[in-house]
């Protein structure tokens, strides 16, 4: 039972200045393999667009916004060897998340040259 739905759009552009002019938001919102990832795509600021799109989504997925013991740089977004796009969550993130027991994430994503967006579905385990 699909327990939870968020989706985000996002302006590439606000995202670009933002990363650009504000010393540190890139490593505050994005894990280090996600700028990683990010900065090695011949269009790198759709792809942090849309990683703080899934952000987004996902917290409004949850119910919750942005919850207590959580951070945005250790909710990241990695690809299957398929390419299909999940969550990884790390740190105190990591930690939080498990104990919310929420059942399966699923994500997608998309974008172009001026928008990103996201949309995230959290389905029951029978714990949430």
């Amino acid at each position: 039972m699909v327990v939870g739905v968020g989706i985000d759009l996002v302006d590439v552009e606000r995202i670009a200045n933002r990363i650009s002019k504000t010393n540190g938001f890139r490593e505050l919102v994005f894990s280090a393999d996600e700028i990683t990832y990010c900065e090695a795509q011949k269009n790198k600021f759709e792809h942090y667009a849309a990683r703080f799109a899934a952000k987004e989504a996902f917290f409004k997925a949850m119910g919750t916004g942005w919850a207590a013991g959580t951070l945005f740089n250790e909710v990241g977004v990695i690809h299957n060897e398929l390419g299909k796009p999940m969550f990884s969550f790390i740190g105190d993130t990591a930690k939080t998340i498990s104990d919310m027991q929420l059942g399966t994430i699923l994500l997608s994503l998309t974008h172009i040259k001026t928008v990103a967006s996201a949309v995230v579905i959290i389905e029951n385990n029978g714990n949430f």
